[in-house]
């Protein structure tokens, strides 16, 4: 059979059939040379076949067709080995479970496979256009292994932009404005000379770019670029499903979140009905403030504090409360400044007190709800149940005016009759006052309070709660007015302002007449020509004795700009003359009039030569007039001075 496939006559036999034995050594020799690949060549088939008898020509063609033989076996062969480790691969990538793992068996792989001496994987960024190294096999220096080729340079760039297969059988030589520094470098440490680069591509996205090298010059053969190119479309698949994978994990996680938000809604919602059933049971029961902290308490499982206008805490729930309740801090004042702003609860960060709102009603500040830690943090739903639980504060508040609103307009109208004076007025003041439990001859001291019209009644609802039962309480004649028993409980008047003050929110005015000395009706007169004296003066928030100003108010009853004018008109010149020369004529003229109009007296309390005080005397001739001193002039010149002088003394605390 052999024999014919060669163009020979077959081998003579023997009767039995049988090959003779020249011709067995012959044949084993070239079937031999057929199938070994290290016998591949015209040599070895030419002996064999001139064994067998051939001639010299049919030698060579036949050992020629042997030798095509031998090499398509070869690539079959190498063919096979190829297919098998891609459909390893493949399986590796249908069992994916740890992309890193499965990258980096394929980037072994690829360089097992091609030969070379380095396989890599750049994983290209679409954010800066840059490839950065992610695995490697057989790489020895720590700088390729962290390689980012920059966009634009290097091999890589012309792969990504062409996205097609590229190589430098000498990349040093490879062209020059591709090139970088850096690339240089790690190429360089490496060894490498040889490299070739197939891009991982996804639809017309490029994933990355897969490459091997060799540290010795290297042509590339279109089959190896074929190879390549099937382990990156491997690679990029890897990449895809890490990305979609990544992807649902991301998806999950915020549907996790999602739903736990929508969970935690649900139950502050929930919440919040429970709160708001409840707090509406407390206001038709009329429980006060009580039932409202505790509620808060229970369904918000932390301290509750409610505080009135004076930071005085009127009901607590959920002990202990923290210090801050207690006593507020600046935080905790910012914040409530804030909610009485907007009305709105305002968290706070940090122990203590975590939250605050406010209780208002339109420019009417009562109080606060104060919360303070809890096993949770306040949600959106809760800091809005809040709200509402300040409202009900509030109301209840303006319930319990709305209550006690008949007994104010009893004890307002008993205190106007009683400072009235008139007879006809006071013929029932005393059995009224009775029906009140209060001692008309006990009261012997008068309050005053100079405030804006719309805050009156605000501050004498504020006023009656910083005072006993026994005092009396009201709005007269443009004032709010308290008379009281003197010896009965010892006040802090400046003290007592401020609480008014703080309640409306306004400067306040407080006029003390001396007690015991007079009449309560004579004593609202002299108190109240000082409050338009200070009016007048434009001074306020301050605690006012009379006696400090009797003999000025009892001169002058004016307005502010009938005053004003006085002083202008008496000694407006000597300040006009000052702010021109930066002088101080006005002082020596203060010091003239302290020291009943002596030069030499004055001339020793300002620490000054006689002779200056004349030149100064006849500064102010020149300014005033030459009459000045005479008795009439001068004793206006003596309150204008002593009144000007009082007024900047009084506004020097508040500027």
């Amino acid at each position: 059979m052999l024999d014919t496939e060669l163009g020979r006559p077959p081998a003579q036999t023997t009767a039995e059939g049988t090959t003779m034995p020249e011709h067995d050594d012959a044949i084993a020799s070239l079937l031999d040379a057929a199938y070994d690949p290290a016998l591949v060549g015209p040599t070895g088939v030419s002996d064999a076949l001139r064994r067998l008898g051939a001639g010299q020509e049919d030698a060579a063609l036949i050992a020629e067709r042997v030798a095509r033989t031998q090499r398509e076996l070869s690539r079959l062969r190498r063919r096979e080995h190829e297919l098998t480790a891609l459909f390893s691969s493949a399986r590796e990538l249908a069992e994916l479970r740890d992309s890193d793992a499965v990258l980096a068996r394929l980037v072994q792989r690829a360089r097992e496979m091609m030969g070379v001496d380095l396989a890599y994987l750049s994983e290209f960024d679409p954010d800066t256009a840059e490839l950065r190294v992610r695995e490697t096999s057989g790489s020895v220096s720590a700088s390729f292994q962290q390689l980012r080729v920059p966009p634009g340079r290097g091999l890589a760039s012309v792969v990504v932009e062409s996205r097609s297969a590229h190589w430098a059988a000498d990349y040093a030589t490879y062209t020059a404005d591709r090139h970088d520094a850096g690339i240089d470098d790690a190429v360089s440490a490496e060894g490498l000379v040889s490299l070739l680069g197939v891009p991982m591509l996804s639809s017309d996205d490029v994933l990355g770019v897969l490459f091997v090298g060799n540290r010795e010059k290297k042509e590339f053969s279109p089959d190896e670029v074929a190879l390549l190119s099937a382990l990156a479309d491997h690679a990029s698949v890897i990449l895809q499903t890490t990305q979609t994978l990544r992807d649902l994990r991301d998806s999950e996680d915020a549907s996790r979140r999602t739903l736990e938000s929508l969970t935690a809604h649900l139950v502050e919602r929930d919440r919040a009905n429970t709160v708001h059933q409840e707090l509406v049971q407390a206001v038709l029961a009329g429980g006060g403030f009580a039932p409202v902290a505790e509620t808060l308490a229970s369904a918000l499982g932390r301290a509750v504090a409610i505080i009135d206008a004076q930071e005085n805490v009127i009901a607590a729930a959920g002990l202990p409360l923290a210090p801050g309740m207690l006593s507020l801090d600046d935080p905790v004042r910012s914040a409530l400044a804030e909610s009485r702003r907007h009305g709105h609860c305002v968290p706070i960060a940090g122990p203590g007190v975590r939250a605050v709102s406010a209780l208002t009603a339109g420019s009417r500040h009562f109080g606060a709800l104060l919360l303070g830690d809890g096993a949770f943090e306040l949600g959106a739903v809760d800091l809005r149940t809040i709200e509402r639980a300040a409202q009900v504060g509030a109301l209840l508040e303006l319930q319990q005016e709305a209550a006690s609103g008949a007994d104010r307009r009893v004890r307002s109208e008993l205190i106007a009759d009683l400072l009235d004076d008139v007879p006809e007025r006071r013929s029932d003041v005393e059995r009224r006052a009775r029906r009140l439990a209060v001692d008309l001859g006990a009261l012997d001291s008068l309050l005053l309070l100079s405030v804006p019209g719309d805050q009156q009644a605000a501050a004498a609802r504020a006023l009656a709660r910083a005072l006993d039962d026994r005092a009396l309480v009201g709005e007269y004649r443009g004032f709010v007015v308290a008379a009281r028993e003197h010896t009965r409980v010892d006040v802090d008047l400046e003290q007592l302002r401020s609480q008014v003050s703080a309640a409306i929110q306004d400067a306040v005015t407080l006029v003390v007449p001396p007690p015991h000395r007079d009449p309560l009706p004579a004593a609202f007169l002299s108190a109240r020509r000082t409050a338009r004296l200070l009016t007048a003066l434009g001074l306020d928030g301050l605690t006012a004795h009379v006696e400090d100003f009797l003999p000025y108010s009892a001169v002058l009853d004016a307005d502010a700009e009938g005053l004003s004018t006085f002083l202008r008109d008496t000694i407006g010149a000597v300040r006009d003359y000052d702010a021109d020369r930066n002088a101080d004529l006005l002082g020596t003229l203060r010091a003239f009039v302290r020291h009943n109009a002596s030069p030499t007296r004055t001339a020793r309390a300002l620490n000054f030569h006689t002779n200056t005080i004349l030149q100064r005397l006849d500064r102010l001739d020149h300014v005033l007039g030459s009459g000045w001193r005479d008795d009439e002039r001068m004793f206006r010149i003596g309150i204008a001075v002593r009144l000007d002088e009082l007024r900047e003394r009084l506004r020097a605390p508040s500027s």
